[in-house]
């Protein structure tokens, strides 16, 4: 895959993230946020809790399997500490979340994935 249309395949993968959190009574409060530290896909929030979100798109269930890693999830996590004090309230509780697509599957919202 070339790398436009790997950028097009992880912004329809986003926007269906999107979709799913919104569904399940997130509001998006930003998408591709970008910090020195790395970048955000998406930030959620529900009352009283704000989610920095790792969306990967992947061939298989396989290849999905093998998506989210340490290095990945602290590059997050990072970016998650700068963005704090742009999107939480005082008192929000503040996690990292990631969603999971592949094809034939269904999204795969993954609660708390870095306790860092």
């Amino acid at each position: 895959m070339n790398r436009r249309a790997a950028e097009a395949a992880g912004r329809d993968a986003e926007a269906l993230a999107a979709a799913l959190l919104r569904d399940k009574g997130w509001e998006i409060l930003a998408q591709r946020v970008r910090t020195p530290c790395g970048e955000v896909d998406l930030v959620a929030r529900r009352p009283g809790l704000v989610a920095f979100v790792e969306v990967k798109a992947r061939s298989s269930r396989r290849a999905l399997d093998l998506a989210l890693d340490a290095r990945r999830l602290s590059r997050v996590a990072a970016a998650a500490e700068l963005l704090i004090p742009r999107f939480a309230a005082p008192g929000d509780d503040i996690r990292i979340d990631a969603i999971l697509i592949a094809p034939d599957l269904p999204p795969r919202h993954l609660e708390h994935v870095w306790q860092g």
